[in-house]
């Protein structure tokens, strides 16, 4: 990936990869020289189609699309931030979970719609003048450009698809007229599943190591097992893990604690940072314990209701009752699966080297009522910190960048992909065969149930393995239970005080979810210039 990281860096810088490339916006009106300066050499071209890549960063975990800065996690029972501040990674999201109210047309933080079709946009011109003036390279390199630009108009137009129930705006070449009604759903999902099949069967299954990180056969598939999940294509999201999984080439690392930290065998696809030259993050300082000296850290504060859904390392369930009250018997996180240890610091963990007693006097990160103080200063309001997805290796967060890879699909969840597409699809023993393999990983028995039961197990499962990465809210926005179960209930967390144990509650109301927010509404400023569009129903 470095090389594509340098040519990302060198992209941004001349050939200005926002969306306000004056050069490139308005194909019509440029001269024939403006339109075709991309296309000039094969480096120019590929120059042109790094850039694309900088949005597996903007729309992942280190990046700031999915929440505007935030996390989705916030609004489920798994994760809080400690601040109560009304910016980013504090009071916004915490907002957000209590009340569902700010999700209207205008300053929904959860909305993408001006960002991916500036990007939709900036594909499709690159598309429609590569057939102009690319017509002089080799047919195998075209195909591979096209295959990369349609994966990453498939990766965006996801972004909008699951936010707003399927139906979009689709746009498939330039615009003629500004006036574009929405496409129905399964419009909308043969779309980005074309896209998807175009590029797995015009990319290679693996780039020479110049090239290593680039978009491959198996990342497209991958990513449509995810994908056709959310448009409800079984046969289809079962059919393209199947392939990634039956190809042998990526596998479940050994270590759990090392499955998302990329280059590795279970890594698929992967934006690389480098933390000297950039681009590189903030993530580091955003998200340690106040122990790091970051008074910038938002107080990440995983949930008692997360570390609850740990099983004990022999696969049964702890009984927490005893910890539901006041007692000065320590939790027994010591008797949990390996997975806790590698998310959630918890009270006796040991980070960089201290023991972390996460306690109301704590020294390396205190416990405080959420609300006492508007600013978390990388302080806890649960008890608890993430370690999941952290350099612990980084001794000073303050000055210094973090560079940890962003994966944005593991074998792993391809795995989980393949089982809910089974189960979907009556093939139990299949699903219970993938699910399996993921316990396995962590020494946990298999689970042998089926029907309901069997998805509530798959459900935890895929919580527990990808915590924190991006996937739980949405995943149970497309199975339409957010407005179930995160409603009319409080998160909780383990108060630490002079040797007692005291379960609290850390929200100062119920939380609350309407149903209306499966969809979310487009932008007023939509309706306004385009004569076609109509608000979605629910939001009228």
């Amino acid at each position: 990936m470095k090389k594509i990281t340098k040519y990302i860096s060198v992209a941004l810088v001349a050939l200005s990869l926002s969306s306000c490339n004056d050069w490139l916006d308005d194909v019509q009106s440029k001269s024939q020289v403006g339109e075709n300066a991309v296309f000039a050499s094969e480096e120019t071209v590929t120059l042109f189609v790094n850039g694309f890549y900088t949005w597996l960063n903007s729309y992942g975990q280190f990046g700031n699309r999915q929440f505007n800065g935030s996390w989705t996690e916030a609004m489920t029972d798994i994760f809080k931030y400690s601040g109560s501040n009304l910016t980013a990674r504090a009071g916004q999201p915490n907002q957000y979970a209590e009340l569902a109210v700010p999700m209207s047309p205008d300053g929904n933080l959860l909305s993408c719609w001006d960002n991916a079709y500036s990007c939709i946009r900036r594909i499709n011109q690159f598309l429609v003048l590569e057939q102009k003036y690319a017509t002089g390279y080799r047919e195998e390199l075209r195909l591979q450009w096209q295959a990369q630009a349609r994966f990453m108009r498939a990766f965006i137009n996801f972004q909008l698809a699951k936010r707003h129930g399927g139906s979009i705006i689709l746009f498939d070449g330039l615009p003629e007229t500004k006036n574009k009604a929405l496409s129905p759903a399964e419009d909308v999902w043969d779309h980005i599943e074309a896209d998807l099949d175009f590029a797995a069967a015009n990319l290679p299954e693996q780039w020479n190591a110049a090239n290593k990180g680039r978009i491959t056969k198996y990342a497209a598939l991958a990513f449509k097992s995810r994908a056709m999940l959310y448009a409800k294509r079984w046969q289809s999201a079962y059919d393209a893990a199947n392939e990634v999984i039956t190809s042998n080439k990526y596998d479940l690392v050994d270590d759990y604690a090392q499955a998302w930290k990329g280059d590795n065998k279970e890594s698929i696809l992967q934006f690389s940072y480098n933390r000297t030259l950039g681009p590189n993050t903030q993530f580091d300082a955003n998200y340690t314990p106040s122990t790091d000296g970051s008074t910038a850290s938002c107080g990440p504060a995983p949930t008692q209701e997360l570390v609850e859904s740990y099983e004990k390392k022999d696969g049964t369930k702890m009984n927490w009752t005893p910890w539901h009250g006041t007692t000065t018997t320590p939790p027994p996180y010591d008797q949990l699966e390996p997975r806790f240890a590698a998310t959630v610091i918890y009270p006796g963990s040991t980070w960089k080297g201290k023991v972390m007693d996460n306690s109301v006097q704590g020294p390396n990160g205190y416990f405080f009522n959420y609300g006492d103080q508007a600013s978390s200063l990388g302080n806890t309001c649960s008890g608890y910190f993430l370690r999941k997805l952290l350099d612990e290796s980084m001794t000073d967060v303050v000055s210094v960048k973090s560079a940890q890879p962003w994966v944005e699909i593991r074998f792993a969840e391809v795995l989980l992909n393949f089982a809910e597409a089974a189960y979907r699809l009556d093939k139990i023993t299949d699903a219970q065969a993938a699910l399996k393999r993921v316990r396995a990983r962590v020494g946990l028995p298999e689970k042998t149930s089926t029907g309901e039961q069997f998805f509530n197990d798959y459900r935890n499962e895929r919580k527990i393995e990808l915590a924190f990465e991006g996937q739980l809210y949405w995943d149970m926005v497309r199975w339409e239970l957010c407005a179930t179960e995160y409603n009319n209930y409080r998160r909780h967390g383990i108060k630490v005080d002079n040797g007692s144990y005291t379960y609290v509650e850390i929200d100062r109301v119920d939380l609350q979810y309407n149903a209306k927010c499966y969809v979310l509404p487009a932008p007023t400023a939509e309706m306004r210039n385009n004569n076609l569009m109509v608000q979605y129903e629910n939001w009228r």
